[in-house]
């Protein structure tokens, strides 16, 4: 009989253990679900930052995309303002050549009677020519 209380004690034993390891089983499943909700809860999180950062994205792009238009329409205005201030001053150096009084009258006179110098065969000049018309 003795060992009928003994095996009777084993199986209590063996059912306390397995009693045991089902609620630690129990526990560990518990606990793993609760890591996977919170990973889960996570991942949606970061995919809706990502949906916001991706529209950031886009705005910022668009603000460049317009920003560089604004640059290339500065640019053609100062390209604009430049040549028109290069016109002016090219406009001022021939105003200020045109107003300025001949420094000397003889000398383009001289040049005029020698251009129209008549020379002959021998290279002596003989005289000059006169225009006539008027």
């Amino acid at each position: 009989m003795a060992s009928i209380s003994i095996s009777g004690v084993q199986a209590a034993a063996q059912s306390s253990l397995t009693q045991f390891r089902l609620q630690q089983a129990r526990r560990d499943v518990e606990k793993a679900d609760q890591v996977a909700r919170s990973l889960q809860a996570q991942a949606l999180n970061a995919q809706q930052q990502a949906g916001e950062a991706q529209e950031t994205a886009r705005s910022i792009a668009a603000q460049a995309a317009r920003a560089q238009g604004v640059v290339g329409q500065a640019r053609q205005a100062l390209a604009v303002i430049e040549t028109t201030a290069q016109s002016q001053s090219q406009a001022t150096s021939v105003l200020s050549h045109v107003t300025e009084k001949p420094r000397s009258a003889e000398p383009a006179t001289v040049a005029q009677q020698s251009a129209s110098a008549v020379i002959n065969k021998q290279g002596q000049t003989t005289g000059t020519l006169i225009n006539t018309t008027a």
